[in-house]
C-alpha cells in the first residue's frame, strides 16, 4: 500500500460522487495537507492515476459505499486545532490593539489579505480594536504607489466585512511626527546623515567598518538632517547606528530615511524626505499602542530593528507574531505581475480573474465569509504551507450550492437525430435536487457537446433528466427508464453563453433559454460544468464569469 493510497482513494472517491468522473488533478492538490512533499509528485501521481482509473469504474453506488468506508481518511487536521489558536501574551492587557497595514500598489488578493484577515479576526476574537493603516510611504520605483489602489483596498475590506476602529490612517499624513522622532534619534547620538556612495558603503558594512559620516557630533548631525530636505534624491540618507559586528551585516547601520523626488499620489511633491518601513512602524506602533503585530516571516528583521528603536526611547515591545508564507496551489498571486498586465491593458481591469484579486473573486461568486473560513481554517503558520484553492472553493460550494439552481451550458453543440422519441413539447426538471420545485423545458432539436458525441458514439447513454439514447449519427431512443448510464447533458430551447474561465480565457457554447429570466449576479450550476455567476446580458448573448466546479 502506497504511502498516501488511503487518500487518494478517499478523495477519488469524493470527487466521482460529487462530480460524476474523478478527476487526477483534483486530487494532488488535496494531498499537501497530508504533508505531500513537492519531491514526492513524481512518485505518487502514477498511483494517483491508477486509483482514479479505478474509482471511475465503479458504480455510483458503488462509490457512494465505499466512499463511506474511506471518509475518516479525508479529516483534514483541522480537527485537531479549530478555530483560531490563542495569542500570547493577552493575560494583562485590558485591550488589545491590532493593525491592518496594506500598501496601496494595487488591488488586495488572496494571499495579502490573509494577514488584514488575522489581524481583523483577533481584534473580533478578543473585542479589541484595529486600526487601518495605509502603508503608503513613497515606495520604490520598482514597486510605486498606484493611486486606484486606496480605493480598491478600501473596497475589499468593506465586502470582506472587515471592520476597523475610526477613520483609515494615512502615513503620507504623519510625514511631521516621524521627522519629530528622527530629530530625538540624532539628539540621542543614535542617528546620523550618511553621504556615502552606496557601493562604498555596502564594502564598508560588510567589513563592519565604520563610515565617516557617523561621527560628526550631534550639532552637525542636525545640521546634515536640516540640509538634507533640500538634497536630490541618492545625495544623502539617516542611518541608525547599530553595532558595526552584527552578526547579520544586513542590520548594521540600516537606512531610517531617504530621499525622493518621485511624486506622492496624495501628497504630490510636497515631501522628499520618506521613512523606511521600519522607521515608520517603530513609530506608529507606539503612538497607536499596539499590542499585537501579525506578520510575516519576510519581516522579520524589520522587526528587530523596531525592538531596536523601542529600546533606545525605552518603549514597552508590542507581542510580535510571525507567520509563514502561503502558497495557494492553483491560483498565480502576484501584486506586481497583475499592476503591470492592468497598466498595459492586457487584463480588463483589477477585477480581470487573473489578478485573484478580491474584486475579482467576488465579482466569479466566491463568498465573504468562504474567504474567512479559508483564512482562519489557515489560521497563524509558523512555517511556510501550500495550501489548494479547491479548500476555498470546497467552503464556497457548500454557502452557494443551496441557492444555485441547475442549467445545462453545452460547448461546440452538434444537434442530434434522433428516432422512435416521444412527442414531447416539454419536460419538467429539476431545479435542485434538494427543491421540490420544477421547470418546464420546451422541447425542439436536442444539442450535445461534440466532446460528448465522440467520447460516447455508438454506446448507450441518457441524456440528463430526459431519456436514454443509443448514440450515433442517427440515434435511437431506446428507453425512458432512469437507468445506470453515462449521464449527458443536452440543451433544446437555447440562448448563446459565453463563460470567463479563471485563466481569462472566453468559452462560447449554447445554454437554456431561460437564463433570460436570472438577475444580474445571479449564481447557477451548470450541471456537469460547474458554478458560474450571470455578469452581463448583451446583444443576446449571456456572459457568465467561472467560479470553480
Amino acid at each position: 500500500m502506497g504511502k498516501y493510497e488511503k487518500e487518494i482513494k478517499a478523495y477519488a472517491l469524493r470527487n466521482a460522487v460529487e462530480f460524476g468522473k474523478a478527476d487526477a488533478s483534483k486530487i494532488l492538490p488535496k494531498l499537501f495537507q497530508h504533508g505531500l512533499l513537492k519531491e514526492e509528485i513524481k512518485e505518487v501521481m502514477p498511483e494517483i492515476v491508477q486509483i482514479v482509473k479505478e474509482v471511475n469504474k465503479f458504480s455510483e453506488q458503488e462509490r457512494k459505499k465505499l466512499l463511506e468506508e474511506f471518509k475518516d481518511s479525508i479529516k483534514i487536521r483541522e480537527e485537531k486545532d479549530k478555530g483560531l489558536a490563542e495569542l500570547p501574551g493577552i493575560e494583562k492587557i485590558k485591550k488589545l490593539v491590532f493593525r491592518a497595514a496594506p500598501f496601496p500598489s494595487g488591488a488586495l488578493h488572496l494571499g495579502n489579505a490573509k494577514t488584514f484577515m488575522l489581524n481583523y479576526l483577533y481584534a473580533e476574537k478578543y473585542n479589541g480594536k484595529l486600526f487601518l493603516v495605509m502603508d503608503d510611504t513613497i515606495g520604490s520605483a520598482e514597486k510605486p504607489i498606484n493611486k486606484e489602489s486606496y480605493k480598491l483596498i478600501e473596497d475589499a475590506f468593506k465586502w470582506l466585512g472587515i471592520t476597523y476602529t475610526g477613520k483609515i490612517i494615512y502615513k503620507s499624513d504623519r510625514l511631521k511626527t516621524y521627522y519629530e522622532y528622527a530629530g530625538k534619534l540624532i539628539e540621542r547620538e543614535k542617528a546620523y546623515v550618511c553621504h556615502c556612495y552606496a557601493e562604498e558603503l555596502r564594502k564598508l558594512r560588510a567589513e563592519g567598518i565604520e563610515c565617516g559620516c557617523r561621527v560628526f557630533p550631534k550639532r552637525i548631525q542636525l545640521a546634515r538632517w536640516k540640509q538634507m530636505f533640500k538634497m536630490k534624491e541618492g545625495e544623502a540618507t539617516l542611518r541608525i547606528k547599530t553595532d558595526m559586528l552584527h552578526p547579520n551585516p544586513a542590520f548594521r547601520d540600516r537606512v531610517l530615511f531617504k530621499i525622493s523626488d518621485r511624486e506622492h499620489p496624495r501628497t504630490g511633491k510636497k515631501y522628499s524626505v520618506w521613512p523606511t518601513l521600519e522607521m515608520s512602524w517603530a513609530i506608529d506602533d507606539y503612538l497607536l499602542k499596539i499590542t499585537h503585530i501579525i506578520r510575516g516571516n519576510d519581516l522579520v528583521i524589520e522587526s528587530e530593528m523596531e525592538k531596536y528603536i523601542w529600546n533606545i526611547f525605552k518603549w514597552k515591545e508590542p507581542e510580535i507574531i510571525h507567520t509563514g508564507m502561503v502558497n495557494i496551489e492553483g491560483a498565480k498571486l502576484s501584486k506586481s505581475k497583475a499592476q503591470k498586465e492592468v497598466a498595459s491593458g492586457e487584463y480588463i481591469g483589477w477585477d480581470d480573474p487573473r489578478t485573484w484579486s478580491i474584486q475579482s473573486l467576488k465579482r466569479r461568486g466566491i463568498k465573504p465569509e468562504a474567504i474567512k473560513e479559508f483564512i482562519k481554517e489557515i489560521g497563524l503558520n509558523k512555517q511556510d504551507i501550500t495550501v489548494p484553492i479547491d479548500n476555498l472553493y470546497s467552503i464556497n460550494r457548500k454557502i452557494i450550492d443551496k441557492d444555485a439552481d441547475r442549467y445545462s451550458f453545452i460547448i461546440n453543440p452538434i444537434k442530434l437525430n434522433i428516432s422512435n422519441k416521444p412527442n414531447w413539447n416539454e419536460v419538467k426538471v429539476p431545479i435542485h435536487p434538494d427543491k421540490d420545485k420544477k421547470r418546464n423545458i420546451k422541447l425542439s432539436d436536442i444539442f450535445i457537446s461534440k466532446a460528448d458525441f465522440n467520447a460516447f458514439k455508438g454506446k448507450e447513454v441518457r441524456l440528463l433528466h430526459l431519456y436514454n439514447i443509443k448514440l450515433n449519427k442517427n440515434s435511437e431512443m431506446t428507453s425512458i427508464d432512469n437507468k445506470e448510464l453515462p449521464r449527458i447533458n443536452w440543451v433544446s430551447d437555447n440562448a448563446i453563453a459565453k463563460i470567463l474561465m479563471p485563466n481569462g480565457v472566453w468559452l462560447e457554447g449554447i445554454t437554456e433559454a431561460d437564463v433570460a429570466d436570472l438577475k444580474k449576479g445571479s449564481v447557477v450550476q451548470f450541471e456537469r460544468f460547474g458554478f458560474a455567476k450571470l455578469d452581463n446580458a448583451k446583444d443576446s448573448t449571456y456572459e457568465f464569469w467561472f467560479a470553480h466546479r
